[in-house]
């Protein structure tokens, strides 16, 4: 099997759909030898946050000398970019062999009358197989939906259950409160492993602590409000929190500063739990994290961010951020975002910024907010929409009308942002 005919075959499987429960990917991975068994993991799941942490850790721990998986959706450079070892990407080749290995074991399961999984449980299969194959000390693992259901949550290993900021999303999947939706989250904790979180609110905090203690694990709490930010701008910051000193981070906005706390408490629990991790490791672990679609530069004159904001709770941060550095300036949008998505209190929370926003549609076409449908929701708010529907054409209609000392931002569902870097990368600023 080639890497094309591997990525045809998952397009196949993708008719499937989504189904949460673990019980077929429980059946997939016993065909396939249980090879998540042989490996430990940290767990993130939240709302907002996780892939950053996720991005923090895994590079401090490479840095620290542990072989560590890296697994995350979803992507935005590339396909493989989900499946990492030490911030290598799988191998076409690699994913390919390990496609079609998955592809039998699946085959046994349907003559034995089994259901078929869903193309997220094949990834995680695939994921752990190469992690094995790799002999990873460590797997990076952030799930996909929630916790409790997600393929993920099928691991045991767990070596630290962490929790970035959780807040309302996926309504009617995890829940209807933000009650439902942590205690969804906090499925992931499993008995023998340390939790980290954020900072949360005061109901979200009560759930978790309900859940560490009832497996008698212990916990530990970021608190962001003992950090000093010393140095900020939007390509970077520093700060000092506690025993941590002039802590240099490339990301950018507040809240990373969060992320970032979190992740020092994570790696004081990890060295009380075995590990060594040491301080250089930390400093240049978190000075060489990389995070595309995270408030992440890709020109300059006229500068070009691009942000995975998709929901609320990242939509008033995004907003925070872009009053903190870029107040006075003038701010063109490109925006897209999925139909089941809180798109007009995004709209509300986001538009009144701009003086002009160019709405599209998303290359996922069942799940796309047509153009004209979110032209319609920011009108409100922002007179100066348009709906020009082609990712490629809004990118270059942003450079035609920005000055040099404006700030384009395209934001909402990271599915798309690939595409708009690749479009800014590729010259559509000779549309200037």
């Amino acid at each position: 099997m080639t890497y094309k005919e591997a990525r045809v075959y998952l397009d196949e499987v993708s008719k499937y759909g989504s189904v949460l429960g673990l019980d077929t990917i429980r059946g997939l991975l016993r065909e396939l030898g249980n090879p998540q068994d042989d490996l430990t993991f940290i767990h993130i799941a939240g709302t907002n946050g996780k892939g950053s942490v996720l991005a923090y850790t895994s590079t401090i721990l490479s840095e620290a000398g542990y072989r560590t998986g890296r697994y995350v959706s979803p992507t935005v450079v590339s396909y493989l970019e989900r499946i990492q070892v030490d911030g290598e990407w799988i191998p076409e080749e690699d994913f390919a062999g390990l496609v079609e290995e998955v592809q039998k074991a699946i085959a046994r399961m349907e003559t034995s009358g089994e259901a078929s999984p869903t193309v997220f449980e094949v990834e995680t299969a695939i994921a752990f197989l190469y992690f094995k194959k790799k002999n990873c000390d460590i797997v990076v693992l952030e799930t996909g939906l929630g916790g409790t259901l997600d393929a993920t949550n099928i691991v045991e290993r767990t070596a630290a259950a962490v929790f970035a900021s959780i807040s309302r999303d996926h309504m009617g999947f995890l829940g209807d409160t933000l009650e439902e939706i942590a205690g969804n989250k906090a499925g992931i904790i499993k008995p023998g492993c340390f939790v980290v979180t954020a900072g949360q609110k005061p109901e979200v905090m009560k759930i978790l602590k309900d859940k560490a203690d009832a497996l008698s694990c212990r916990m530990y709490t970021a608190s962001v409000k003992d950090a000093v930010v010393l140095k900020e701008n939007w390509d970077g910051q520093e700060f000092t929190c506690g025993k941590w000193k002039n802590i240099h981070i490339p990301l950018a906005g507040r809240h990373q500063i969060s992320n970032a706390v979190t992740v020092l408490e994570l790696i004081d629990g990890l060295n009380e739990n075995g590990f060594h991790i040491t301080e250089k490791a930390v400093r240049d672990g978190f000075a060489k994290t990389s995070w595309p679609g995270r408030f992440t530069c890709i020109h300059k004159e006229p500068l070009f961010i691009v942000d995975g904001a998709h929901n609320e709770d990242a939509a008033l941060k995004l907003r925070e951020t872009l009053e903190h550095y870029f107040a006075g300036r003038r701010l063109i949008f490109i925006m897209g975002v999925f139909k089941d998505k809180e798109y007009t209190k995004i709209a509300q929370i986001m538009a009144p910024l701009a003086e002009k926003i160019y709405t599209v549609d998303l290359p996922d076409t069942g799940r796309t907010l047509k153009a004209e449908e979110l032209k319609e929701a920011v009108e409100p708010y922002c007179p100066g929409v348009e709906a020009v529907s082609d990712i490629g054409a809004a990118v270059g209609a942003a450079y035609h009308v920005a000055g040099a000392e404006d700030v384009i931002l395209a934001f909402g569902s990271l599915s798309y942002l690939g595409q708009v870097m690749k479009m800014a990368e590729s010259g559509c600023q000779t549309a200037k």
